[in-house]
């Protein structure tokens, strides 16, 4: 009888450690979502100044300049989007396997 509820409180607590992941993968994913659309915003909006910055130009060197200016600072934003995105990545996937640590241990044998 023991055993059976022995079995019963590990299933449980799979099924505990389960729910626990799931609801971390969705406000995670929220949060990737949201860093997402907060570049892609970001990037329109400074597309759109870019381009009115580029019609009021008068001359060659300054065209290049403003152009030279953009890329420099599109590339300086990609960069440290994708890398605030990818830590949201890591973060999610740590805090997802959490739960799970527990019922590991309890299974994996120890060596000492």
């Amino acid at each position: 009888m023991a055993q059976v509820e022995e079995i019963q409180k590990y299933g449980k607590e799979q099924f505990e450690a389960a729910v626990a992941s799931v609801n971390t993968f969705s406000s995670g994913f929220q949060s990737i979502a949201n860093a997402y659309g907060e570049y892609a915003k970001k990037s329109f909006e400074d597309t759109k100044a870019f381009v009115e910055k580029l019609s009021g130009v008068k001359s060659v060197e300054k065209a290049i300049e403003v152009q030279t200016e953009f890329a420099k600072n599109s590339y300086e934003t990609f960069v440290a989007e994708s890398q605030k995105i990818g830590e949201l990545y890591s973060d999610l996937a740590k805090q997802a396997f959490k739960p799970f640590e527990t019922l590991v241990a309890k299974v994996a044998p120890t060596t000492h």
